[in-house]
């Protein structure tokens, strides 16, 4: 036989792949509840965020479901939908990807502070209408949130950053964020979400690096928070 190339495994995925094998050899049998969240986390000796990545991974699969306020079920297989497409190995984790945008977008948005001229301020700004009036028509206002980023990161002056930005924009729409977001986000975390968009605007206005900088930071910290909560606070989609 021969060699074969090798492809490194983001850490969710070799979680994953390990309980695959367990619920295919029968380990975890059709219909039984997986442990806790938590105590997967322990066993693996892993965090708590990456068994949630590998969670939605295998659910997005349809080799589990997400009971919210049960728990987490092995689904007999006739009931396995087959994915809507093929999982991309190269996918980036939800909550690791948040990590890299707090620290990342944080410099992007006390860039922004001080080289923001008054018509990118003016997109910015527009960009956080664009959200208030989806949010208010009821619609999750994604393609505003993503809007006010990339005109955050075009107002910074560096287009390996403002490449990078639209690059984690581009992760976020992949199967395993978007599995996420149908859990943890509703009505009351994007009201959250527009106040703290609000403060990174009013810091780059204000032409204040560090104020503009944390705000971004919190923000993001508190995004990660908001999609890390206990699954019995998640709705279900």
């Amino acid at each position: 036989m021969p060699i074969q190339s090798l492809e490194p495994q983001r850490l969710y995925q070799q979680i994953a792949a390990q309980l695959r094998a367990l619920i295919v050899s029968g380990e975890f049998a059709p219909g039984s509840r997986l442990p806790a969240e938590r105590d997967l986390a322990k066993q693996l000796g892993v965090s708590r965020p990456s068994v949630r990545e590998a969670l939605i991974a295998l659910e997005v699969e349809g080799m589990i479901e997400v009971r919210t306020g049960s728990g987490i079920y092995v689904l007999q297989p006739g009931a396995r939908k087959p994915p809507a497409a093929p999982h991309d190995p190269t996918e980036w984790g939800p909550l690791e990807l948040m990590r890299a945008r707090e620290l990342v977008e944080g410099e992007v948005a006390a860039l922004a502070a001080r080289h923001a001229r008054k018509a990118q301020i003016l997109a910015i700004d527009s960009a956080l209408q664009q959200m208030r009036d989806q949010a208010e028509d009821g619609a999750a206002p994604r393609a505003g949130d993503e809007a006010f980023h990339n005109a955050v990161a075009q107002a910074c002056g560096n287009e390996v950053l403002r490449d990078t930005v639209q690059r984690y924009w581009e992760a976020r729409h992949a199967p395993l964020f978007e599995r996420l977001g149908d859990y943890f986000e509703d009505a009351a975390s994007w009201n959250a979400a527009l106040a703290e968009h609000q403060a990174v605007l009013e810091a780059i206005r204000a032409h204040d690096p560090g104020a503009a900088r944390e705000a971004m930071q919190a923000h993001l910290k508190h995004a990660h928070d908001r999609y890390n909560v206990s699954w019995r606070r998640a709705r279900r989609s």
